[in-house]
């Protein structure tokens, strides 16, 4: 997991070239007035989901991982928290290989909250639960850049 804003992307500069790729992306496209919806950036090797929901409680919600992707996901309006967890450290349910889910059970050993301009990398060890609310349920709006590894 990796856990920053955009205005100190110059602290990442050892990042992966395709993760790099979702940066310069950003820079060069409006993804704010974007409708929800997949947006391919170079087939599936490397595409952006732009969503937006109410966050809610974590009863509401449940853990995922994936293997064939990385998640990057970047908050474009609103605050959200994102639970974590090592897949290690939770119950693993059966792989889903065409939706490249992997079912978590457990509890969190750590939380990000997600404001404007905040971005969370999960890598496949990293369990994640998204879209629970801070204070009180609002509606966010955020790019989940996917990065075939």
């Amino acid at each position: 997991m990796i856990f920053g804003n955009i205005k100190n992307l110059g602290e990442y500069s050892f990042l992966e070239s395709q993760i790099k790729e979702c940066f310069d992306y950003y820079k060069s496209n409006d993804l704010k007035s974007l409708e929800k919806g997949s947006y391919e950036i170079d087939g599936k090797r490397l595409f952006v989901n732009v969503v937006e929901y109410v966050t809610t409680s974590p009863d509401n919600r449940f853990w995922e991982a994936h293997k064939n992707y990385l998640d990057l996901h970047l908050m474009l309006d609103g605050c959200e928290q994102i639970d974590l967890s090592f897949i290690d450290n939770m119950k693993q349910g059966e792989f889903v290989d065409k939706d490249d889910f992997l079912p978590l059970e457990g509890q969190k050993n750590s939380s990000v909250v997600l404001n404007d301009g905040d971005f969370l990398i999960c890598y496949p060890a990293d369990g994640h639960m998204t879209a629970i609310a801070v204070d009180e349920p609002q509606k966010i709006k955020k790019a989940i850049f996917k990065i075939k590894i």
